[in-house]
């Protein structure tokens, strides 16, 4: 995020006699250059952690307060919002007491849904009992990550040492007691100014906006499942045991929406023109083949918006070339540079899988095959889709044209609408969750890989990856069932969302890495 200059910390502190938070307003990010409204999707509004420093009261009150001063600034720089009560309302601005537990629960709980996160950190040992009687009653349900500080070996003596080393362990066991899930840092104590616990910060962001998004989330489904695969078959039920609601519709009414739309409404030109300004068409496609693919998208679009949807799936392929005359592809491919990411082939779980990559990056995903071997290389492979890429996700401005494969078989300029370009070199993340109905669970893969500049002449959205020990990856895909389909996004966040999706959604994963560790397979609903 950014911050916004114009909008610094208010603090204060007494009005009409009460107590006031200290709050720093939600700063606008990145999200808003992509001309996405946090209003109409409450999902990509920005964090904002609650923020605990937990002391006992014997000892030394100086690191409490420089550890709150430590953790709001760290939290500036992130461009993070948070909310804490002022410093005189405790001793030292801590939680050291049971009452000092029932004020800031009495605090988060009246703010609800605007809490997303709570850091904890122990500046000293800290108080268990007033840590967990605060997270109980605050009941909020949202990720919590627990820190605690470094002792100095040059100043131990009583007035000092810290012992926060041992008192994490109090905390942690008072959480595992009431059953409530918690996010560790990299090291078991750390600096509260540190780049490490910086880090572990910018990643407990990632991992409370993928839970907080996906429990949340509504996922259209937009026509029937594309006949010849049963593979994209999921379960409704089980996604909305997870909090994830599918919202369905008919193909034929957002074809006849898109039919209803008028060649100069003012609503289609300005569609017109923003497809033009998205990438390259060549000079031999004609007006009317762009046309329809723009009243398709307005459709698609304001149904999208007219239900709430974070995230959907079409019926790419062939029913809307053969009654509408055009492909879907570039509508998918604009929605997921908006962060509203959509999923071929009915592929709701696809769809499901984009959407949580797009929360931990905070930027565009897509959804590619597994689908060709790069030579002799066991770590490469090919990913590829017809033409559905966000044109950010490429990385370069792309050509949209017709699709290649179905126009073989479909008149082309029936087929317009194809997003094509080789994704540009850099990391990558790749993840895919699946519903197990024979096991009853939401399961998942996820890891970090990287796209190559490795040269590869196929049509459509291409994709070199390179994957450590692709071949252990691909092997657990095919024994445990998961699709041909994968979601993949920019940069390297795997460790966010195997946090976010299997400790607080409870979904089994499998976290590929590059070096093999023993608990990889740990879950009993894997087969290794």
């Amino acid at each position: 995020m950014i911050l916004n200059a114009t909008s610094p910390h208010f603090s204060k502190r007494f009005a009409s006699g009460k107590l006031k938070e200290e709050r720093r307003g939600e700063a606008p990010d990145r999200l808003q250059s992509r001309d996405v409204d946090p209003m109409t999707k409450p999902n990509l509004r920005p964090i904002t952690l609650g923020l605990v420093v937990g002391s006992r009261e014997f000892f030394n009150g100086a690191p409490a307060l420089e550890t709150r001063k430590q953790l709001i600034a760290q939290l500036d720089k992130l461009g993070v919002a948070y909310s804490v009560l002022p410093i005189e309302a405790t001793k030292n601005g801590a939680v050291q007491s049971r009452e000092d537990a029932r004020r800031y629960a009495e605090h988060f709980r009246a703010q609800g849904e605007l809490i997303d996160g709570l850091v904890v950190c122990l500046p000293n040992f800290g108080d268990e009992i007033a840590i967990i009687e605060l997270v109980i009653q605050a009941r909020l349900g949202v990720p919590i990550l627990l820190q605690a500080s470094n002792d100095e070996i040059d100043k131990v003596d009583v007035a000092s040492r810290r012992d926060a080393f041992c008192g994490k362990f109090s905390v942690a066991n008072n959480f595992y007691q009431y059953g409530v899930p918690f996010t560790d840092t990299t090291s078991h104590t750390s600096d509260v100014d540190g780049a490490e616990f910086a880090a572990d910060l910018d990643r407990f962001v990632r991992v409370c906006r993928v839970a907080r998004g996906l429990k949340h989330a509504r996922v259209g489904a937009i026509g029937a499942r594309t006949a010849p695969f049963q593979t994209m078959r999921f379960s409704e039920k089980l996604l909305q045991a997870s909090g994830l609601t599918v919202v369905t519709v008919d193909l034929s009414e957002i074809i006849f929406a898109a039919k209803a739309l008028g060649d100069d409404a003012p609503e289609v030109k300005a569609k017109l023109d923003e497809i033009a300004a998205y990438g390259r068409i060549p000079a031999h496609i004609e007006r009317e083949q762009v046309l329809r693919q723009a009243k398709w998208t307005i459709a698609v679009n304001r149904w999208i918006d007219d239900n709430g949807c974070d995230a959907s799936a079409i019926q790419c392929w062939r029913s809307l070339q053969d009654n509408f005359g055009c492909a879907t592809c570039l509508t998918m491919s604009m929605m997921g540079e908006k962060l509203t990411p959509s999923a071929c082939e009915v592929d709701v779980m696809g769809a499901v899988s984009m959407y949580a990559l797009a929360l931990a990056a905070n930027a565009p995903s897509a959804i590619l095959d597994w689908n060709n071997n790069y030579g002799y290389d066991a770590d490469k492979c090919v990913c590829t889709h017809c033409g559905n890429y966000p044109k950010s996700f490429i990385g370069s401005t792309p050509e949209i044209s017709q699709l290649d494969v179905l126009g073989t078989v479909i008149p082309r300029e029936r087929c317009f609408g194809a997003v094509k370009g080789k994704v540009k070199a850099g990391p990558m993340t790749f993840f895919r969750a699946s519903t197990d109905d024979r096991l009853g669970v939401v399961k998942t893969y996820v890891g970090d890989g990287e796209f190559t500049d490795d040269p590869f002449a196929m049509d459509g959205g291409i994709a070199v990856t390179k994957v450590a020990r692709l071949r252990r990856l691909l092997g657990f895909a095919n024994r445990n069932g998961f699709e041909h389909h994968v979601a993949m996004v920019r940069g390297h966040y795997a460790e966010a969302v195997e946090e976010a999706v299997g400790r607080y959604l409870g979904w089994p994963t499998y976290r590929h890495q590059a070096a093999p560790t023993g608990d990889a397979f740990a879950s009993p609903v894997f087969k290794s």
